[in-house]
C-alpha cells in the first residue's frame, strides 16, 4: 500500500468512525431519550461550563510553560506567548487530521523561534511519553479506588476474579515472549518497535537529567489535575451526576480518555464511552450522554475558538521574525 494511501486512510477512518458513532448514538436512542438529552444539555449551568473551560485553558498554559523546561537544556527559550499559541494550533489541527498537530507544532517552533525541527519534535515526543505515564498512573489510581465495582463488573460479565487473573497472567507472559522475540528480530516492524521503546526510555531519562525537573514534574501534575478538574466540575451541569464522588468520576474520565484516541478529538465516541462508564454507577443513559456531550462540546469549542484565534495571532505577533 502506498504511503499516500496509508496517510489518507489514517485521516479518513477516524473521521468516518466518528460520524458513524454520532449516527449510531442518534439511532440507538428513542425520540423521548433524545429530547431528554437535549433538555439536559440546554439546562446545563453555563457557570460550571465556563469554569471547566477556564481549567482547560490553564492546563494548556501550563503545558506552554512546561515546554520551555525541556527546550532550555537544548539552548532555546521561546516566548511563552508563542508556545501557548502553538499548543492551541496543534490541538486545533488534530481535530482535522490525527497527529498532524505534533508536526505542525514542531514546524511552527522552527519558523518563529528558530528551534531545529528534529529537536523541537523530540521535546514533543518526550511530552507525549510523560502524558502516557500520567494516564497509566491515573488508571492505576482508578483501579485501586474502584476495585469493588470493577470486580463486580467482571463477575457480571462472566469473567470472575480467577479467570481475570489467568487472562492477566497470560497477557503478561505473552508480552514477555513478544519482547524477547522483538529484541532478537531484525525485521522492519521490530526495529520500529525497538526505536519507539528506546524513545520512551530516552524521554523519561531526559526529565531526570534536566535542571528544572521538579518544576517540570509540578507542571505535569498540575496539567493532569486540570484534566480531571475540568471533567469533575461538569458533574454539576446534570442533576443525576451531582451525587457522584471523585473515584466514580475517575472511571468515566479514563473511559473518555480512551475514546479520545479512537476518533478525531473523540467525536461520537466520547459521549458513548462516558455514558457506558457512568452506567456502572446507576446513571441513566440519557444523563450519561448529556454529561459526555456537554464535556466534549465545551472543550472542543474552546480548542476551535482559541485555535482559530492562535492561527491569526501567531504570525501577527511575530511580524518581525
Amino acid at each position: 500500500m502506498k504511503n499516500s494511501t496509508k496517510k489518507a486512510l489514517k485521516t479518513i477512518i477516524p473521521i468516518a468512525l466518528g460520524i458513524f458513532l454520532v449516527w449510531y448514538s442518534y439511532q440507538s436512542t428513542t425520540v423521548e431519550d433524545r429530547k431528554q438529552i437535549i433538555e439536559n444539555i440546554g439546562n446545563a449551568n453555563p457557570l460550571w461550563i465556563g469554569l471547566s473551560i477556564l481549567i482547560g485553558f490553564l492546563s494548556h498554559l501550563s503545558r506552554a510553560i512546561r515546554w520551555n523546561y525541556v527546550l532550555l537544556p537544548l539552548g532555546y527559550s521561546p516566548r511563552i506567548s508563542n508556545n501557548l499559541l502553538i499548543v492551541f494550533i496543534s490541538y486545533f489541527a488534530n481535530l482535522g487530521i490525527p497527529r498532524s498537530g505534533e508536526f505542525l507544532r514542531a514546524t511552527a517552533l522552527t519558523s518563529y523561534e528558530k528551534v531545529p525541527f528534529e529537536k523541537g519534535f523530540g521535546t514533543i515526543v518526550t511530552e507525549r511519553v510523560i502524558d502516557l505515564i500520567m494516564l497509566l498512573l491515573v488508571i492505576g489510581i482508578t483501579l485501586a479506588l474502584q476495585t469493588d465495582i470493577i470486580v463486580s463488573y467482571l463477575n457480571a460479565s462472566g469473567f470472575g476474579l480467577l479467570l481475570s487473573g489467568i487472562v492477566l497472567f497470560l497477557g503478561i507472559f505473552g508480552l514477555f515472549i513478544v519482547v524477547k522475540l522483538i529484541r532478537k528480530s531484525k525485521s522492519g516492524l521490530a526495529i520500529k518497535i525497538k526505536s519507539f521503546l528506546s524513545g520512551l526510555l530516552d524521554g523519561v531519562s531526559s526529565i531526570l537529567k534536566m535542571k528544572d525537573k521538579w518544576a517540570f514534574i509540578a507542571h505535569t501534575i498540575f496539567i493532569w489535575a486540570c484534566y480531571v478538574g475540568m471533567f469533575w466540575v461538569i458533574k454539576f451541569t446534570v442533576t443525576d451526576t451531582i451525587s457522584l464522588d471523585f473515584s466514580e468520576l475517575l472511571v468515566a474520565f479514563v473511559a473518555g480518555a480512551f475514546a479520545m484516541t479512537a476518533t478525531n478529538g473523540g467525536i461520537g465516541a466520547y459521549p458513548i464511552a462516558v455514558a457506558a462508564a457512568l452506567a456502572l454507577f446507576d446513571i441513566s443513559d440519557t444523563s450519561g450522554k448529556a454529561f459526555g456531550w456537554i464535556m466534549w462540546i465545551s472543550q472542543t469549542l474552546m480548542v476551535v475558538v482559541f485555535g482559530a484565534i492562535s492561527f491569526l495571532l501567531l504570525p501577527l505577533l511575530n511580524r518581525n521574525r
